[in-house]
């Protein structure tokens, strides 16, 4: 069996993928990225990065230049493979889509070889490493698996799940403690030894993948439902013409609360998806988990409302207009500030719900990105954080915006910039 890793493979090359390939390979370790696309292949094979993440873009030129890292659409060979793929969930009952990630388990499964380590990075649910490693066994019935073999077997799987923050990605992945779910000690012992190539913080050995894979799901889903609470409580005070930023304020000065400060709702893959995999396996027992994700997945709807009551206070004080002739700005479409990340972005589902209904002009101030998304067609695109508009509505807090004055016209505020 294998005792060092020369040459590791990321299935993935996406917000946590590529980071992740380019730490490995700035550690002269010779790393393989695979992706789906062809786009962001050659652009990687370039040296040029396909996101937005600060340092990422000097590690991969310098990782290319040097020879460590390379990509391609077909798997090859290597010591230890890492799946990074998306982990969505389908349909109005949220039900976990782990399409990805076995389509990543089939294509390397031809190339696997006795002493390889995999490791799923991928937030998933519950059970979804070891259902992994089966579709691996069936793929390749010649080699042996943890399931079936334990210590003993030819190849060695685990659950690692990545817990960094995005926008300090490349700082998080060295410092930040590593949970090490392996389905079997063997297995946590490889995938610690591979880790430690560039990760400072603990590598926290768990009982076993699902283990690991359930404290990835407690992480979000704990914040989900203290942003919940925030959220709730911004509604509540909104009912009652209160300034909710004044109360939380004045609550968190209380030596043991911290009320987490509301938003337009809650976005980004890991947040607003990972507490419905927990849902998923035991939705008896998810009540209060159930529930915040309702009140978070409502929030965008009560903005919206605050927008059209924005719209008719301003022509109340202004009769001689009508609703086409009043210019909205929204600022902000990311999920969370100063990224470029709009999945499952609030602030831009609030963004095309406005385009759409609104008869009027629409500006959207999102100054980390060049092009507006499916959706946002009749909207148009500020170049500058300053824009002349009748109503303005603060989505996203990105740093520049705090920096700039507030605007003239009717406020609407969902991060307490300008409040």
């Amino acid at each position: 069996m294998m005792d060092e890793f020369k040459k590791v493979s990321v299935i993935g090359l996406g917000y946590i993928g590529l980071p992740t390939a380019a730490m490995f390979a700035s550690r002269k370790i010779e790393v393989v990225g695979v992706d789906v696309s062809a786009a962001v292949v050659d652009t990687i094979n370039r040296g040029e990065i396909h996101i937005v993440e600060p340092d990422l873009d000097m590690v991969v030129h310098a990782a290319v230049n040097e020879g460590y890292l390379r990509a391609t659409t077909t798997p090859e060979p290597a010591d230890a493979f890492l799946i990074a793929v998306p982990t969505p969930f389908t349909g109005d009952n949220h039900d976990p889509d782990l399409s990805f990630v076995k389509a990543a388990a089939q294509a390397i499964a031809p190339v696997l070889a006795p002493g390889c380590l995999v490791i799923l990075e991928s937030t998933c649910p519950v059970g979804a490493t070891e259902a992994v490693s089966q579709w691996l066994a069936e793929a390749r019935p010649d080699l042996s698996f943890p399931q079936n073999e334990g210590p003993a077997s030819d190849i060695r799987v685990a659950h690692c799940p990545e817990r960094v923050l995005p926008g300090r990605v490349m700082q998080e992945l060295v410092s930040n403690d590593r949970i090490i779910g392996g389905m079997t000690a063997r297995c946590s012992e490889a995938a610690t030894q591979l880790y430690k190539a560039f990760v400072t913080g603990k590598c926290v050995v768990s009982s076993g993948p699902r283990a690991a894979e359930m404290a990835k799901l407690t992480e979000n889903s704990f914040r989900d439902v203290n942003i919940a609470f925030a959220n709730e409580l911004s509604m509540i005070c909104g009912a009652l013409d209160m300034d909710v930023w004044e109360v939380i304020a004045m609550a968190n000065r209380h030596p043991r609360v911290n009320v987490l400060q509301p938003g337009p709702g809650v976005g980004g893959h890991c947040i607003a998806v990972d507490p419905w995999f927990i849902v998923a396996s035991a939705p008896e027992h998810s009540q209060l988990i159930r529930a915040a994700r309702g009140v978070n997945d409502r929030k965008p709807d009560w903005v919206l409302d605050r927008v059209k009551g924005a719209v008719g206070t301003y022509l109340t004080e202004n009769p001689d207009k009508t609703a086409r002739d009043v210019t909205i700005a929204l600022y902000g479409l990311s999920f969370k500030p100063d990224i470029d990340d709009l999945r499952e972005s609030p602030a831009l589902e609030i963004a095309i719900q406005t385009a759409a209904v609104h008869p009027g002009t629409v500006v959207i101030v999102e100054p980390h990105i060049t092009t507006l998304p499916d959706g946002l067609a009749t909207a148009t695109l500020a170049t500058e954080t300053q824009v002349n508009a009748d109503v303005h509505v603060m989505l996203v807090d990105h740093q520049i915006f705090k920096e700039t004055a507030r605007p003239d016209g009717t406020i609407v505020d969902t991060r307490g910039v300008w409040d």
